[in-house]
């Protein structure tokens, strides 16, 4: 009776999380809540630990009889990329779960151990995908050996942008925390006069993209690993989904119906988030008005990045169109 009930009222409600053929009960369609959260303004893992993982009544229904596991894949950069946007996009998917903040196990709590990590993976059923990003992980040294010795099959997902656009983004970030630091001109020289790059500075160092994937290509094959261009993610998030729905071996459930352009913000909203009937865009932090850059600078850049772009498009077989 109880699985009767369920089938009638979600057809009532359009929802399509019923029973399956045989009339065991399917996985849930249920992603967690969309929790606050974004590079390093993401919510605490105790917050994200205490939170309930709720959904709809069936996925409510059905939590007790799932189980935690370690993720099968991890979105690894970069940040501000669009990493935030992929991965709230990817949980409207039913089969598809994943943490709401940032776990940075990999690079900052990988003492506390794996069944720790575990721990703070949301419950799954069979044929669903754990998921987690943290996208300080693509520039972490020590990541790659460490996600391969858990798992040599983990599927990565790094999403790039081109690295100036990327740089500027990631200083004003910081400039709305802090405002009286120096301007991003001061900051990119090490000697404005010579025009020495000050590669120290991790605005920079963050889009030296190929140095980067050079360590990960280490420990994983590159087909192991899907870029994402976070200026398509933009223009065509269904496409873009599209690449890494048949990545992660999912059914393409996500697609243009999904999404509407907010004109305002400058980027793809949700027309409807998994466990809500209201539109979803990403919070005020995203989309944030740049300051104005020096233009002598910003092509200063372009052509310190260049020789490095071109590697990684070799690298990745994908040109990426920065120049």
């Amino acid at each position: 009776m109880l699985f009767l009930w369920l089938y009638m009222f979600y057809s009532c409600a359009g929802s399509c999380a019923g029973l399956t053929i045989r009339g065991s009960p399917a996985p849930s369609r249920a992603a967690p809540p969309l929790l606050p959260g974004e590079p390093g303004e993401e919510s605490s893992l105790e917050e994200q630990r205490a939170a309930p993982d709720a959904g709809s009544p069936i996925s409510s229904f059905f939590n007790g009889s799932g189980t935690k596991r370690l993720p099968q894949a991890i979105i690894i950069g970069v940040k501000k990329g669009g990493t935030r946007a992929l991965l709230e996009f990817l949980r409207v998917h039913p089969d598809v779960r994943a943490v709401g903040a940032e776990p940075h196990f990999f690079d900052r709590n990988y003492e506390r151990g794996l069944a720790w990590y575990r721990d703070l993976m949301p419950k799954t059923l069979e044929g669903q995908i754990t998921m987690e990003k943290t996208p300080s992980y693509f520039v972490t040294k020590e990541a790659p050996a460490r996600i391969s010795s858990m798992s040599k099959g983990t599927k990565l997902i790094v999403v790039v942008r081109d690295p100036v656009t990327r740089a500027i983004s990631d200083y004003t970030q910081t400039l709305s925390k802090k405002p009286d630091i120096p301007t991003f001109e001061s900051l990119t020289f090490k000697n404005r006069t010579t025009g020495l790059i000050d590669t120290s500075w991790s605005a920079i160092q963050i889009g030296i993209y190929a140095k980067h994937l050079e360590n990960w290509l280490l420990h994983f094959p590159i087909g192991q690993i899907l870029f994402v261009s976070g200026e398509r993610l933009i223009s065509d998030p269904a496409g873009e989904l599209g690449r890494v729905q048949d990545f992660l071996g999912l059914k393409r459930i996500i697609t243009d119906k999904h999404f509407y352009f907010n004109k305002t913000k400058g980027f793809p909203c949700l027309k409807k988030a998994e466990g809500s009937s209201k539109p979803h865009c990403l919070g005020k932090t995203k989309g944030r008005t740049h300051p104005d850059i020096d233009q002598e600078v910003v092509q200063r850049l372009r052509d310190f990045y260049r020789p490095f772009n071109m590697k990684f498009y070799q690298m990745t077989g994908q040109d990426f169109g920065w120049d």
